[in-house]
């Protein structure tokens, strides 16, 4: 089951989405496959029903525990986004973290002798929340998801700064300052050289000048 589309916010985009290893699987095939063994060798020996019963049962109880597991690893995910870390878990009740990649401080992996050789290990991620660091366990590749989780920060920082930019750069610039009308005597000095220069008559002058005066 990969992680809902509709879960990613806006212009979000998904990098990663992992189950965790099939090594989880382990544990429950190998319980299954050893009842079945048995089950066959009781069968084989024609041994007493009672004891047939049992085994069974114990297929039965063996086949439950598997498919507890597969559903715990199939709806279990691993997830890494452009903006965020995303962990999910639980078949019913549900659990899940989420770790914005802005926050996070420090990523650490470990992987154990058998682990390396089976492409597994646990992934530790310290952030500035409240719960500090988390643990993810049976992470494929977990020195490639160290390095993918540090490039989308990366990545995230150029994207909030370019954001940032072009948000000062359409900023609305401040409306100057109105300027103030001319003065009466300013508008009279106006009137008096469009008279000089032929535009106004001395009537109009006069008239202009009056009703300006008449306002002071």
């Amino acid at each position: 089951m990969s992680y809902p589309k509709e879960l990613l916010h806006e212009y979000e985009e998904l990098i990663l989405d992992l189950h965790p290893h099939w090594w989880m699987l382990v544990k429950g095939i190998a319980p299954l496959v050893g009842s079945v063994i048995l089950g066959i060798i009781v069968l084989g020996f024609n041994w007493p029903d009672p004891v047939k019963l049992l085994v069974a049962l114990l297929v039965l109880v063996g086949l439950v525990y598997f498919l507890r597991v597969f559903l715990t690893w199939a709806s279990t995910d691993f997830v890494l986004t452009t903006d965020r870390v995303v962990y999910r878990s639980g078949i019913i009740a549900k659990r899940g973290i989420e770790i914005p990649l802005e926050r996070i401080n420090t990523i650490f992996f470990e992987q154990r002798i058998f682990e390396r050789l089976l492409g597994l290990g646990d992934l530790q991620i310290e952030s500035a929340s409240k719960d500090g660091a988390q643990v993810f366990d049976d992470i494929r590749k977990p020195s490639a998801g160290q390095n993918e989780i540090y490039r989308q920060m990366e990545l995230n920082d150029r994207r909030n700064f370019d954001r940032l930019g072009q948000q000062m750069a359409g900023a609305t610039p401040a409306p100057a300052p109105a300027e103030a009308p001319p003065s009466i005597p300013q508008q009279i000095e106006h009137l008096s050289q469009l008279r000089d220069k032929g535009v106004l008559t001395d009537e109009e002058f006069q008239a202009k000048k009056a009703e300006l005066l008449g306002r002071m």
